[in-house]
């Protein structure tokens, strides 16, 4: 037995490799996992709870419910395996440093991550690290190019979208995803752990009841998840992904946020599809949900080009937009009680299930920035703190287009009028007649304007507006004109 201040002597070949996890909770195309094992020694992993590091943007109430989800899942795999997670929580670079002594681990791999924040943490972990004989690499695993590779003829970053992903198809192929290992040597060293439990991520409240029945967090629900959509839902996504009615979408934004599943394996499962049912290399290339994954990939080039977009409008005319304090309107769009069908169905599954349909994302959007002219930051903090997905590239990209003030945004002209955009791809009212239950005996011609119909039908419906479900906060035809002169302002 070793008795106090001395460690514990490990032969080199028995010396770990620290695996730090971070958003690539997945064990199957892990490139720091690969490299880990490619030094013949065991492996330790490790995951590091440190919200404060992430300085403006910690993860929120939904992600942290996901997180506690996706690392039990991890646990799970890893032990499979014959390994072992050991949990800790910050500051990162302490602990690292107090791992390596304790168990005299001469390397530490990572896979990369891209917010602003992060990285700056990342490299001063990496030099400090360094400093005292640790070897440290980082690895890509998140996207499908690192950001710091793609310009523009003129050798600057992009910040339209088309030219963009013309130039990323015009690349070669990503690598083929990595197998999951058979086995992980587990360390000799067992360095105390925090049981999961004690970073207090799963609330166990009645809000999280709505996620645990939509979701199944994990590497083993991201797969599901993936077969089950390039099956059923791809062959006819062109024409059913903007109907939030029907199963159209892949819903694998969250799995892809933390990892459980890569970029790369979605990319290839793709072309396996297509080269088993005959379709061309072109084809499928050019497939609007491929362009889907570009869009996320234009999302974190831009947030590494310009880490102020988080906080600042890229385009710089808009800060002097007249943004209104609207605390009222605010609430009422929060937690679905605007008065217009399709923005309220889509804020309750939002807060039911910690998940929205992006044509929905998109209407909501625009409603709160240009029908209540309230700031996109508020909108954009909210679904960071609701969406089980939250993205800070991609929040901060869809926020910033809507409001007209970011890269490629939406000319500030186009305002989603709000009943028509139900109309359009709610045409049952199916959707909002789940969301919004008290709607759900109108007849579909007056789903998405029940203000308008007549005192007969919604009498037969038994929906009272003003009392069983809320009159319209603001005229969308007034509201409209409003935004319209405001960006005309700062246009000016």
């Amino acid at each position: 037995m070793l008795g106090a201040g001395f460690t514990r002597v490990l032969p080199k070949a028995m010396k770990p490799t620290i695996l730090w996890f971070r958003q690539d909770l997945r064990l199957a195309d892990n490139p720091a996992l690969a490299a880990a094992l490619q030094r013949g020694s065991p492996v330790l992993p490790v995951f590091i709870w440190a919200p404060d590091e992430d300085t403006d943007w910690p993860p929120g109430g939904a992600s942290r419910w996901w997180l506690h989800q996706s690392l039990i899942s991890l646990q799970r795999d890893l032990e499979t395996l014959g390994s072992r997670l050991i949990i800790r929580s910050g500051p990162t670079l302490q602990t690292l440093h107090q791992l390596c002594r304790d168990t005299g681990a001469p390397a530490v791999v990572w896979n990369r991550r891209y917010e602003p924040a992060i990285m700056t943490r990342d490299r001063l972990i990496q030099e400090s690290l360094q400093a005292v004989g640790v070897e440290t690499e980082s690895f890509s695993a998140t996207l499908l190019h690192e950001p710091w590779t793609l310009r523009n003829k003129s050798g600057k970053p992009f910040r339209v979208f088309t030219p963009f992903w013309r130039h990323c198809l015009s690349l070669d192929d990503p690598p083929a995803p990595l197998p999951a290992p058979e086995r992980i040597p587990a360390s000799v060293s067992r360095p105390a752990t925090l049981a999961l439990d004690e970073l207090g991520l799963d609330p166990q409240a009645p809000w999280t009841e709505g996620l645990r029945a939509a979701w199944q967090p994990g590497s083993v629900g991201a797969d599901a998840r993936c077969r089950r959509f390039l099956e059923e839902a791809y062959p006819e996504y062109g024409d059913r992904r903007n109907r939030p009615d029907l199963f159209g979408t892949s819903r694998l934004s969250p799995h892809l946020h933390f990892g459980e599943i890569s970029v790369r394996q979605i990319w290839h499962g793709l072309r396996r599809r297509a080269k088993a049912r005959g379709v061309s290399s072109g084809q499928w290339r050019n497939s609007q949900f491929l362009a889907e994954l570009g869009w996320r990939e234009f999302s974190h080039h831009l947030l590494f080009h310009f880490p102020q977009s988080t906080h600042e409008p890229l385009r710089a005319e808009f800060s002097k937009f007249p943004w209104r304090t609207h605390p009222e309107g605010l609430h009422a769009w929060q937690r679905g009680r605007t008065g217009y069908p399709l923005v309220d169905a889509g804020m309750r599954e939002l807060w039911a299930t910690g998940w929205m349909h992006n044509r929905v994302r998109m209407v909501v959007a625009s409603f709160l920035v240009k029908d209540l002219l309230i700031s996109w930051r508020e909108g954009a903090s909210w679904f960071w703190d609701t969406l089980v997905d939250a993205d800070l590239a991609q929040n901060t990209l869809g926020w910033q287009w809507t409001a007209g003030c970011g890269a490629d945004a939406a000319p500030y002209f186009r305002v989603f009028n709000p009943t028509g955009q139900g109309e359009r791809f709610d045409p049952d009212g199916d959707y909002v007649r789940k969301w919004c239950p008290e709607l759900s005996a109108l007849p579909v011609k007056w789903m998405h304007r029940p203000g308008e119909a007549p005192a007969e039908v919604l009498r037969q419906a038994g929906v009272e507006i003003g009392v069983t479900y809320p009159a319209p906060i603001v005229s969308h035809s007034i509201a409209r004109n409003l935004a319209l002169e405001a960006y005309a302002r700062i246009k000016g």
